[in-house]
């Protein structure tokens, strides 16, 4: 699963398989994974059957060698070494605020557009997304895909009003938009989201697979990559996690060129890059025809999760929108650009990297069915991890370790960012920088400490309970995006009708979740229509519902801010006179990427 509080990372749980089936570990014993295909021939111990009916590939345990350790180490001693480097006071120079929460605003564009990337993918998204692309195919690339044309909004209409206005914190710009009530709302919530429901689970399931590949119990796991995330990003703040973060996400980018060539030439047979393009052509040819569509026709099994057009022009929308424009743990790299330029040329290497994510995790992922057939989705990664030699097992690897520790750091930092600006400061206002700074890394400590506590009792005792919250708080997912959508491009936007927007959100979204079950209670099974109604409302694709729960929260919240008087002085923030403008490289970058994304759906349509 995705993990992300009431962003598009949190309503993908119904593409992902849920947190009880994502301990997808390989039989630490040797041999297959319970669930695998064993060979046709069962007086013989092999392995699964292949697409070439040959059973020659056995899915043995991974096993971490001397190199493979060494690249491991080195991974980490560098990153470490890197962060504290780039942390260093220089001149006497003592962090305030603005240096640790927002790097001093002076991000360069490469750092913004990797970060981004860092921020997105962990190594939960890299299991979850590989088994999709094993059981849906390349329709599940359409987040990635449609991510980064919402990357190019974003960088047009969201931040130049962001940076001109100086914000730190979502919470912060609702407050100067709305009212000091919503901020503080606001804010609590995606506390308690981020540390019990995002943290928690990057958390757990990063040190699933941790646990895994090294063999090392996943208590003591979770206490590593914690403490390691600790070490590294606690001192410099955001400066050491977005820069650092260009290290991770090429480790990312060459675990997964790595993984896509050990899984072509598999195919095809032939280790060398031509072996590569045969498997990929082996692939196009041989994997069931389904897997290579983008749009889902309604007889698809997926087609609720997926459900056709709407990835496109539907309720994927909302859910991008809200996730990569007004989720404080994305936007923040944004925030600390040197200026909008700046932070547009970012936005825009991110969006050529969300292309070419699907190429390196959902293609091998769909490479699985042929190489592994019948493993359990989630197995898809994995399974292909047991390929890899020694040296190059150690490399994805280390890829693996780069995603959970960046979207640990990224996850701790916004944290310590929202608590210290938007709850810390309300009740000390004349606070000082160091006291700030303080803070901040005082509740990114504590923040870790809660989220290794809770991580078993949370996820691996209740995952049900787990599931349920991570569900409710994606019920919120469209009353965030009303609220901002409004208060960015709307004047006549009132704080009672942001409230409104925000509670609807979720009174709407949890009748359609639990529809079915409110149909059978006795006083409303006696009104048919209404019944059936509310059964139908849960059978809706859940994009589809985002859609119209979209819809109806606007409807209600401008209503609510017709039928109440403005109050010009709690605003604060101008949105009026904000310039739009950007450069020639900009729309010449933007045209590649929507011509790309054009030329992708119209081959895989």
């Amino acid at each position: 699963n995705a993990a992300a509080a009431a962003t598009i990372a949190l309503t993908r749980n119904a593409c992902y398989k849920p947190i009880a089936d994502t301990v997808w570990i390989l039989d630490r014993r040797g041999g297959l994974p319970r669930s695998a295909n064993r060979s046709r021939n069962k007086g013989r111990e092999a392995g699964v059957v292949d697409h070439r009916g040959k059973t020659g590939m056995r899915l043995a345990t991974m096993h971490l060698s001397a190199i493979d350790i060494a690249v491991v180490c080195c991974y980490f001693l560098f990153v470490f070494v890197l962060a504290q480097w780039v942390s260093r006071e220089k001149g006497g120079h003592k962090k305030d605020a603005k240096d640790y929460f927002l790097a001093s605003r002076a991000l360069p564009w490469w750092a913004i557009g990797t970060s981004l990337i860092a921020a997105n993918i962990s190594a939960e998204q890299l299991i979850g997304m590989s088994g999709s692309g094993y059981a849906i195919g390349i329709a599940i690339a359409s987040y990635e895909w449609m991510a980064a044309l919402t990357l190019l909004i974003v960088g047009v209409f969201f931040l130049p009003v962001f940076l001109k206005n100086e914000i730190y914190t979502m919470p912060e710009f609702l407050k100067r938009r709305y009212g000091p009530n919503i901020q503080f709302v606001m804010a609590i919530l995606w506390l308690l989201m981020y540390v019990f429901v995002n943290l928690t689970s990057i958390l757990w399931l990063g040190s699933t697979a941790f646990s895994t590949v090294t063999g090392i119990s996943q208590e003591t796991s979770l206490i590593i990559l914690a403490t390691f995330c600790g070490a590294y990003a606690l001192y410099g703040g955001l400066k050491a996690i977005a820069l650092t973060d260009v290290v991770q996400v090429t480790m990312l980018v060459l675990g997964g060129l790595v993984i896509l060539f050990i899984a072509m030439t598999h195919l095809s047979g032939d280790f060398s890059f031509l072996g590569a393009v045969h498997g990929f052509q082996t692939l196009l040819h041989q994997v069931p025809d389904d897997h290579f569509h983008m749009i889902l026709h309604p007889d698809n099994p997926y087609y609720k999760d997926l459900p056709g057009l709407s990835v496109i022009l539907g309720g994927m929308w909302v859910a991008n929108l809200s996730y990569w424009g007004f989720n404080q743990y994305i936007i923040q790299r944004g925030l600390a650009a040197k200026s909008v330029h700046e932070a547009q040329k970012g936005i825009v290497l991110a969006a050529f990297l969300k292309l070419l994510i699907p190429l390196l995790v959902v293609v091998p992922g769909i490479a699985a069915v042929l190489i592994a057939p019948g493993i359990k989705n989630d197995q898809a990664y994995p399974t292909l991890m047991t390929l890899l030699p020694p040296g190059l097992l150690g490399i994805v690897f280390a890829a693996l370790i780069a995603a959970i520790i960046a979207s640990l750091g990224s996850k701790v930092n916004s944290i310590a960012t929202i608590f210290t600006m938007d709850v810390f400061k309300t009740f000390h206002k004349n606070a000082s920088g160091k006291t700030l700074v303080v803070t901040g890394r005082l509740t990114a400590i504590v923040s870790l400490v809660i989220a290794v506590l809770v991580a078993k009792p949370l996820i691996g005792g209740f995952d049900q309970a787990f599931q349920f919250i991570q569900d409710f708080s994606g019920f919120f997912t469209p009353g965030i995006c009303v609220i901002f959508l409004l208060g960015l491009f709307w004047k006549r936007a009132t704080e009672a009708g942001a409230l409104v927007g925000a509670i609807g959100s979720v009174a709407i979204s949890a009748v359609c979740y639990m529809g079915a079950k409110i149909a059978g209670i006795g006083a409303v099974a006696a009104h048919p229509a209404l019944a059936s109604a509310l059964t139908y409302a849960s059978n809706v694709p859940f994009l589809n519902r985002m859609g119209y729960t979209f819809l109806a929260c606007l409807a209600l919240a401008v209503v609510a801010s017709l039928m109440q008087k403005p109050k010009p002085e709690n605003v604060t923030v101008d949105v009026s006179n904000v310039d739009y403008s950007t450069s020639a490289a900009f729309k010449i970058a933007s045209g590649a990427i929507i011509a790309i994304l054009i030329a992708l759906y119209a081959t895989w349509w």
